[in-house]
């Protein structure tokens, strides 16, 4: 085992009922490290980050902190410590006794108690906020409470289950940026549970992308957008024109009619494919100026979306999604070039 793993899941699968929730997980977590389980509903992300925890059990494989199996080790003697969208704070208690609570239970000297408390409502920015109720707070200071709460008992592992959930887009925004800072200062690990791709790519160091208790791709943020290693997720990480293609040779393939250089490779002679270009790299240009691999089609609409505009435009039978700054009026006509790195190639969905 290499001692940057934290944790590491080897071959684990979870079965509800004779339904798999999980199939055969191999994972790895690096101290320090901000990953993130990204998927749609009922992919098994929370099902891992639970087992994890130790509030379920694997079917079978095993579960392994720091090179020691905890398969038997229950959730309160393992050194992590879990954050869920519904923030389970004490109504009773104000900020302050909520984010002690745990420390008051360890029964640690009241100096110490202050000490640690009093740090982390500064690290979420919420110093002076201590003998506040929490119905007094709004929901992104909540959120604030129950991550310090987590925080304040030093876990070496901080599991955040879909925590941003509940906010709405603006302190969601916000609280992203907050929770990838205290990571940062902190150095521990967090292992982030959502189906937010944005989310994700803003926050992650790891994205692990899972689907239907598979895992899909593991990978940086980066590696995940432009490189997908599946339709799947290409069409989940971002938006995506996904077309049926031919492979006729090494760095050449056929799609929507016309042949294109590629920069793939290995994938055979004359073999059926799917081709993924992101709308960002499709490149408008006036028709004077479409060249041999170039395509000409009709705009069938346009959206203002702020940064960019989100046009539609049909060539040959195809519509394709392209996102440009420049403003394009519906009916024109246009004409289209992709170079050669922004064309994917992966193979067919089974």
């Amino acid at each position: 085992m290499s001692d940057k793993h934290l944790i590491e899941l080897f071959d684990v699968s979870k079965e509800y009922d004779g339904d798999a929730a999980l199939k055969n997980i191999d994972l790895y977590v690096n101290h320090g490290e901000f990953l993130t389980l990204l998927g749609p509903s009922g992919c098994g992300k929370t099902t891992m980050l639970r087992i994890i925890a130790g509030f379920v059990m694997p079917s079978s494989g095993r579960v392994l902190m720091e090179g020691r199996d905890v398969a038997h080790i229950p959730p309160y003697k393992r050194k992590v410590n879990t954050v869920f969208q519904k923030y389970a704070l004490f109504p009773h208690l104000n900020v302050f006794d909520n984010v002690a609570f745990g420390l008051k239970i360890k029964k640690l000297p009241k100096a110490e108690i202050e000490r640690r408390v009093n740090t982390l409502l500064e690290l979420v920015n919420l110093k002076g906020y201590g003998k506040r109720w929490v119905e007094q707070l709004s929901g992104g200071q909540q959120q604030r409470v129950a991550i310090a709460r987590a925080l304040v008992n030093e876990p070496e592992v901080l599991l955040l289950d879909e925590p941003l959930g509940a906010l709405d887009l603006q302190l969601r925004k916000g609280m992203q940026v907050e929770l990838k800072r205290m990571q940062q200062r902190l150095g521990i690990t967090f292992i982030y549970v959502t189906h937010d791709q944005e989310e994700a790519l803003t926050m992650s160091d790891t994205i692990v992308v899972l689907r239907e208790g598979v895992i899909q791709q593991i990978g940086a943020p980066q590696d995940i957008y432009n490189e997908p290693r599946n339709a799947f997720v290409a069409d989940f990480i971002g938006e995506s024109n996904i077309l049926p293609g031919m492979m006729a040779c090494d760095y050449r393939v056929r799609f929507n009619g016309r042949e294109y250089p590629c920069v793939d490779a290995g994938f055979g002679e004359e073999q059926p494919v799917e081709v993924v270009v992101r709308p960002e790299d499709v490149d408008i240009l006036p028709l004077a100026q479409v060249g041999g691999n170039g395509m000409r089609g009709v705009v069938k609409s346009t959206l203002f979306m702020g940064v960019h505009y989100e046009i539609q435009v049909v060539s040959d039978g195809y519509t394709w999604m392209v996102h440009t700054t420049d403003a394009v009026d519906v009916g024109w006509q246009v004409g289209m070039q992709i170079l050669p790195d922004a064309i994917h190639i992966m193979r067919p969905r089974p």
